[in-house]
């Protein structure tokens, strides 16, 4: 058991490692796409922000990826090990395909990734008839699931609202258009802290929600998610943008589209807003999906000839990609796994 936990809590820390070296990456890569901030100025903004909004905005959306997709209690009274298992291969398979798209520079959802290595381990136990594939809670994978739709759409609908405000209040009125772009820089760093906090809220779920749920049926936590896993979480993702992050920043950055400080306030401000809206909820939602829907909406606010279709196409085949590979490959993992420890 002792094994089991380490296990456990290394993947996890390995998982938030991925989340801040791709998701937080390209939630910051606005900020450096403008150059409104350098990196090692969005890393001090984000072990700030990220950290506050894991400890003490995360649980709500932690519950959800913990004991809502799959049901633990269930699956823990036939054996509590099959549980701890199941959110090892979970968390490793969603790590594993997160690392491999961060090699290639494509900003793929971390939400995504964990609720279909979740789902994977979730089939996998109805297969083997610890559980019914009834009991699995699919009302709530639907609401999940039409998040991830419609979150990238509100941040384009709002990004450009906001873009094209901005630029009917200031852009079309100012003498000096450099001089308005300097004003929106200072901005733009409000906006920083704002999704980085924002990107904490709802993102460390992805790696701590499983591991909440490996340490509960060993009797490692109660109902409230434990403070020092979402310390550590925030602290992961911190790391890996540190490290890895410069990635993933670069396609967001400068790749979609042309960002300008204005552009970028807009994008971040659209962006934070639907991500925290949401953790509000409890949904796992995708801050990637959402902050590229917004920096899509203040390009295609300059026109579609402004917006590069080819690197859009790159980043949703790999989202597409996201939930079957995960959680196929969440699957053949806990089977290794069970053949191991059980």
């Amino acid at each position: 058991m002792d094994l089991l936990v380490i296990a456990l809590i290394l993947a996890g820390l390995y998982m938030a490692w991925n989340i801040g070296a791709n998701d937080l990456a390209n939630a910051m890569g606005t900020s450096v796409g403008t150059g409104a901030l350098s990196i090692k100025q969005v890393i001090i903004i984000a072990a700030v922000f990220e950290f506050l909004g894991a400890v003490f905005f995360g649980k709500r959306v932690t519950s959800t990826i913990a004991k809502g997709i799959v049901p633990i209690d269930m699956i823990s009274g036939v054996h509590p090990n099959i549980v701890v298992l199941g959110m090892l291969a979970a968390i490793l398979a969603a790590g594993f395909w997160i690392t491999l798209a961060t090699f290639y520079n494509l900003p793929v959802s971390t939400s995504h990734s964990i609720v279909g290595s979740v789902l994977g381990f979730g089939l996998i136990a109805a297969f083997n008839g610890t559980i019914a594939f009834s009991d699995i809670h699919w009302l709530v994978l639907v609401k999940i699931v039409a998040s991830w739709f419609v979150s990238p759409i509100l941040g384009a609908i709002l990004a450009y609202l906001t873009f094209s405000l901005v630029r009917s209040l200031f852009l079309h009125r100012a003498a000096d258009l450099p001089l308005v772009e300097k004003k929106f820089i200072s901005l733009q760093v409000v906006t920083a802290c704002y999704i980085a906090f924002a990107h904490g809220s709802n993102d460390v779920a992805n790696a701590v929600g499983p591991l909440t749920a490996g340490l509960k049926v060993l009797g490692m936590a109660g109902n409230e998610v434990p403070i020092w896993v979402l310390i550590l979480g925030g602290v992961g993702m911190v790391v890996g943008l540190a490290t890895w992050g410069y990635k993933v920043i670069e396609t967001i950055g400068s790749k979609i589209t042309e960002l300008t400080p204005t552009r970028g306030f807009s994008a971040q401000f659209a962006t934070a807003t639907v991500v925290l809206l949401h953790s509000y909820s409890s949904l796992p939602i995708s801050t990637t999906h959402t902050l590229v829907g917004s920096v899509i909406g203040v390009g295609l606010a300059g026109g579609i000839a402004a917006v590069d279709l080819g690197v859009i196409w790159k980043i949703i085949s790999s989202w597409v990609a996201t939930v079957p590979i995960a959680a196929l490959t969440s699957a053949l993992i806990y089977v290794g796994l069970e053949v191991i420890w059980l």
